[in-house]
């Protein structure tokens, strides 16, 4: 394993989540309980063709500032909302980070995208007199990652991950790899999904996958299907030498495949999802007994979750002390398939700075076919769960069979240092008044000691070539706005 100097850490993160335009919305509804998959009809009529009225749904997908990304206007309109976000989103992380995203520019920064589907191609080529070409370029799923890789002008590797719902674990997975072999020197890890169009909704329906309450009761004795769910989700990785902001280190990564199984190709394996688990935490020198909490993959499938989580139990449950706490925010939000293991480290992340696991939602009776959950050895984050934090394994697999495992570490909060004397400048740009004034409302509602860490490294730190439209004073705990 790498030395303390080469850790690969989560240094910024931002995201588009079902009824959150960011990751302080996400937080505010996974503490308070909430349930993020709705019905209605924004994506298409409730009950049409016989669906489950409920799916996570993003609440706004209209807005794109093109000029900012040098973006032609006939590329924007015909551009997949999937990769406008992954554009807002990758300078939101990098800027997350406290870093300036002018600096990357020719940087060997690498990107990988997880992604499955491109629903937008289809409607804007509906018309073929009004064809123009544009829908080629900007709903390729290659050009997700290489059109991030152009706008940003990294010059590392660029490509885009589909092993269905473990796409963007895989893609974390790849990104370390590249780092660990220097191939890279920082790393933009994205995962997307919108649900468009009905027909993809349907064709998992007729499989029967899909939950016909619309509820993922991840461990539940009900659970009988999942609920579909938008989000995307984007990382900035950086060597923890480089980082200013450290959310979460990532310890290892592995990933595996099934192969040939007699029940079918989406057919989940306990056997092999085990043998995954036991070789990265071999590979990680890491005791199993020695993880805090589990994040699985939890679709609330009546077959999924049993293969999962009894390989949980076998690997992470002997000689503990305590029962393993596990969960799944597929719970709260819905199954975001490529992009829910970036969901899920989201998560994780949230409850590594809040010292606090949100609840599971849906679960009332447990499964009877998961021993551990019958014997004690394992308890489901059912309420808000005060912990310290520590190692955590993030689980995926896709329904191709394709295995992907994560371990994360908490990162130490360093002792808060002294408030900020005096009146200090906090400069945020924004192209809008819209723009600063959200920043701005957050700077207000926020409590975030990495914040005042930033704010006193960068205190002299020449800001030449950053055109500012806002800005606020930040003495001690008061945050207020100059006109």
């Amino acid at each position: 394993m790498p030395s303390i100097a080469d850790e690969i850490v989560i240094s910024g993160i931002s995201a588009r989540l079902p009824e959150s335009d960011n990751l302080w919305e996400f937080k505010e509804h996974l503490f308070n309980g909430h349930d993020m998959v709705t019905a209605d009809d924004r994506r298409w009529p409730m009950g049409l063709h016989g669906l489950p009225t409920r799916n996570g749904k993003l609440k706004d997908l209209s807005k794109f500032d093109a000029t900012f990304f040098g973006v032609h206007a006939k590329q924007a309109h015909s551009m997949d909302p999937q990769l406008r976000m992954l554009l807002e989103l990758t300078y939101e992380a990098i800027v997350d980070a406290g870093v300036n995203p002018q600096s990357l520019r020719g940087s060997n920064t690498g990107v990988y995208i997880g992604v499955s589907t491109s629903e937008s191609e289809e409607a804007f080529t509906s018309d073929p007199d009004s064809i123009t070409g544009y829908a080629l370029t900007g709903c390729c799923r290659a050009m997700f990652p290489n059109r991030i890789s152009f706008a940003f002008d990294f010059k590392g590797q660029s490509f885009a991950i589909d092993t269905a719902c473990s796409s963007s674990s895989l893609a974390l997975d790849q990104a370390m790899s590249a780092l660990r072999a220097g191939l890279c020197d920082a790393a933009i890890v994205g995962g997307t999904n919108l649900c468009l169009k009905p027909t993809t909704s349907l064709q998992f329906h007729r499989l029967g996958m899909l939950s016909a309450e619309g509820k993922c009761k991840a461990f539940d004795s009900t659970g009988a299907g999942y609920v579909r769910s938008e989000a995307a989700t984007v990382l900035f990785l950086q060597r923890s030498t480089a980082a200013k902001r450290i959310y979460a280190t990532v310890v290892h990564s592995k990933s595996n495949t099934d192969g040939n199984k007699q029940e079918g190709v989406t057919y989940p394996s306990g056997e092999i999802q085990e043998k995954l688990l036991r070789e990265v935490y071999n590979e990680a020198k890491i005791n199993p007994s020695e993880v805090v909490y589990v994040e699985a993959h939890g679709t609330g499938t009546k077959v999924g979750d049993p293969e999962e989580v009894n390989a949980i139990t076998r690997v992470f449950c002997n000689n503990r002390t305590t029962p393993l706490l596990i969960g799944s925010v597929k719970s709260n939000m819905g199954h975001s398939e490529p992009a829910s293991g970036l969901c899920s480290i989201a998560k994780v992340i949230i409850a590594m700075e809040s010292g606090e696991i949100p609840a599971n939602l849906h679960f009332k009776d447990p499964n009877p076919e998961i021993s551990g959950l019958q014997d004690g050895k394992l308890k489901v984050v059912s309420e808000n769960t005060p912990w310290n934090g520590g190692l955590v394994g993030v689980n995926s697999f896709g329904f191709g069979g394709a295995n992907v495992h994560v371990i994360l570490r908490s990162y130490p909060k360093p002792k808060p240092t002294p408030l900020i004397e005096g009146l200090k400048i906090f400069a945020h740009s924004g192209r809008t008044e819209e723009a600063v004034d959200v920043t701005l409302k957050c700077m207000e509602e926020t409590k975030d000691q990495d914040l005042h860490e930033l704010m006193a490294d960068l205190i002299n730190n020449p800001q030449a070539g950053h055109y500012y439209r806002g800005y606020t004073l930040l003495n001690g705990e008061t945050v207020r706005e100059i006109q």
